[in-house]
């Protein structure tokens, strides 16, 4: 890891997010560009407390839900605009048939971290969900990506049980108690906070000014 040079910048991502998938590239850009590394942390969205929640068949059909139709028209919306992006970056964004709970994959997220696993897993972990191929409730298969990525594993069950969940609820009390509500969300020394891909230039004036 290189030396870290400027302020401290702590970036927060949550899997079920397309916005968070796409904002990956150019982060790991922003990086390289201004030398200073970041803290990539996860934020665990409340999906259903603002766009409802919903559950799809197969073909797309509505199972269950509980959305006006504002909500649908903007789900709808976010991953029409989320696809084109990905379409044209080569990237695969498929809905998912239900709004997933992602608080297992988060402790992976700072499993992989503690063991040096970080980048691979998070580039697996990302790309298997938005493809449909990654169940990111399952510890059995976010054990499996640790595993591919060279991290240990054999103490994984034990830390999503406990440690990683304290972990986890602690990070995600300090993001909000600092202003953070959804993802991708940059804070700077704790206290400057951008929300959402678009600020990355912002962001990358704000980091060399501090520098």
């Amino acid at each position: 890891m290189r030396p870290q040079a400027g302020p401290l910048v702590q970036f927060f991502i949550d899997y079920k997010s397309p916005y968070a998938y796409l904002a990956v590239e150019p982060a790991c850009r922003l990086e390289a560009e201004t030398g200073v590394v970041f803290d990539w942390l996860p934020y665990t969205l409340d999906i259903p407390a603002y766009l409802g929640d919903a559950r799809v068949d197969a073909d797309g059909r509505v199972l269950e839900q509980s959305r006006n139709a504002h909500q649908w028209r903007r789900v709808k919306y976010s991953y029409m605009d989320c696809r084109r992006e990905a379409n044209r970056r080569g990237l695969t964004i498929r809905g998912p048939k239900k709004i997933f709970n992602s608080s297992l994959a988060s402790t992976g997220l700072l499993y992989a971290k503690a063991h040096g696993a970080f980048r691979t897993h998070n580039d697996r972990v990302f790309e298997g969900f938005w493809k449909r191929e990654l169940d990111i409730e399952d510890i059995a298969a976010i054990t499996a990506v640790l595993a591919e990525c060279g991290a240990p594993t054999d103490g994984f069950a034990d830390y999503a049980a406990g440690p990683g969940c304290e972990e986890l609820a602690d990070i995600q009390q300090a993001a909000e108690a600092a202003g953070v509500f959804g993802v991708p969300s940059l804070l700077i020394d704790g206290s400057e906070l951008y929300w959402g891909r678009e600020h990355f230039d912002r962001v990358r004036e704000v980091i060399a000014g501090a520098a």
